[in-house]
């Protein structure tokens, strides 16, 4: 009996000496939490400064890249002009080559496309 006598004395000491330890150690970390959001209002206006800049670079990165996908756009329609005019190009010859000419041509195309 005299062990389980110690053992619940310990536990309840050991829960009372915890409890307080842990409120001490609680009580301190809000009250630096206190501490950083007075300082974070304090510099609130800073901070705020530091957004809209924030916000003004992102726009014109955005409109950076805005333009540069136009450019590419456009870039690629040449291309496709180009490669269009060159296709057009090698049919002609090989018509002339084949002495089908474009009847030919027009004649498949007239099958290919009821």
């Amino acid at each position: 009996m005299s062990e389980r006598d110690g053992f619940t004395g310990g536990f309840l000491t050991g829960a009372v000496v915890g409890g307080l330890v842990g409120g001490v150690i609680g009580a301190l970390v809000s009250s630096a939490g206190r501490e950083s959001e007075q300082q974070e209002q304090e510099g609130s206006w800073f901070n705020s400064s530091l957004a809209k800049a924030k916000v003004v670079r992102d726009r014109r990165s955005q409109l950076q890249a805005q333009e540069s996908i136009e450019a590419a756009r456009r870039s690629l329609e040449d291309k496709i002009a180009q490669l269009n005019t060159a296709i057009d190009d090698v049919r002609q010859q090989l018509g002339k080559v084949n002495g089908n000419g474009l009847e030919v041509e027009t004649n498949r195309e007239r099958i290919l496309d009821p």
